[in-house]
This record gives structure tokens, sequence and C-alpha cells, in this order.
């Protein structure tokens, strides 16, 4: 129903976000790390989410693409919904995120609010999960595996960014595209997911 909403931030609370688009205030739910991108009294853009469940009409606000498509991406987990995932996205960036289920670091889930041990790995397992479905439903253009031509000297570091983007739904040919315009030697592996996801949200 609503893609994004483009106005003055009027509101800032934990969790809540409020932008005036033309005269009405739109209450966006959020992240930690969007509101930390926002300023009172300047013009935003939140890319949404609306939830709706019997009673329930809310409204979830993102700074950028990759954030909000993370948030889609881990309610389709059971078990985990909008408020869980907020939590997730506060305390993990997405390009975090995907490194940890890549690395399957039960810690850094857990590192979010309300997220127990169980949940953490569920995560972990749905979202391996999904990634592994999707490379044996890509083997044309799909994911990297292990016999896959690699450039050589960063194997290891692109293998790990590749699989990164591949818990986020991005296939092998997408994400090389990007890598190739990227210098693997000077970046970390964060970084690398960081700007292949600036790159591939656009």
């Amino acid at each position: 129903m609503f893609y994004y909403v483009k106005g003055t931030v009027t509101h800032i609370e934990q969790n809540l976000a409020v932008i005036d688009c033309a005269g009405v205030g739109y209450a966006c739910i959020t992240s930690q790390n969007t509101l930390a991108s926002l300023k009172f009294g300047e013009q935003t853009t939140l890319y949404t989410y609306l939830h709706v469940r019997e009673d329930i009409f809310d409204l979830y606000g993102f700074y950028d693409l990759e954030e909000c498509s993370c948030f889609k991406l881990l309610l389709s987990i059971s078990g985990v919904g909008p408020k869980a995932a907020v939590a997730i996205l506060s305390a993990l960036t997405p390009q975090k995120l995907a490194l940890a289920v890549v690395s399957e670091d039960e810690k850094a889930l857990t590192a979010a609010q309300g997220i127990g041990k169980k949940l953490a790995q569920r995560i972990l397992l749905e979202l391996k999960d999904k990634m592994e479905k999707e490379q044996l439903g890509t083997k044309s253009s799909g994911i990297i595996t292990k016999n896959d031509e690699m450039p050589a000297g960063e194997d290891k570091k692109i293998m790990e960014a590749l699989e990164a983007l591949a818990v986020l739904g991005y296939s092998k040919s997408e994400a090389m595209r990007v890598f190739a315009k990227l210098d693997a030697k000077t970046l970390s592996l964060e970084e690398m997911v960081r700007l292949a996801l600036k790159s591939l949200v656009r």
C-alpha cells in the first residue's frame, strides 16, 4: 500500500519516528539504526512496510531499501514478528546480519533485545536453508559454489561476501558485476558487502 513516505521529521522517540507529509503525520515504527540517521526538522524518506493483522495497522519505516528488504526477509521466518525483526535490525545492519548467517554467529543475534538462543538458531537455520534453495534453483546464473571460478588473490573473502549477499537474495551474477568494480584487497569483508548492497538496491 505504501512504498515510502517523504517529508519532515517532526517527532522521534524510541523505535518511532513521525514524518509529516503534506500536513499528515505518519508514525513509523523503526530500528535504532534508522533513528540514528534521522534529525528533527529535516527532510527524509523512509521505505515502508504496512503490517495489518486483525486490529493491528502498523507502519514500519526504514532509512534505506536494504534495511527494509532485510526486515521483510526476517518476517518470512517462522517465529519472527515485526517486533523481533526491528530488534534484530537495531542490533545489526543488513550486512552484519548476512555475515552472521554465513559465519553461523549465534551470539550476534542474541545480542538483540528479546532474541533468545532458540530463535537465533532458527533464524540462522532458515536463512541458510533459503540460501541453499536459491543455489539449487539458480544453477545457470546462481550463487557461488566451491567449484566456481574465482578471481585470484582474494578468493576466500569474495566467497564469503557472495554467500552473505546470497542470504539477502542476490545471485552470483548480480554480486560479481558489483565486485568487479571493487578492490577486494583494500576492503574488509563487511565493507565489501556494504558497498555491494548500496549498489544492488538502487
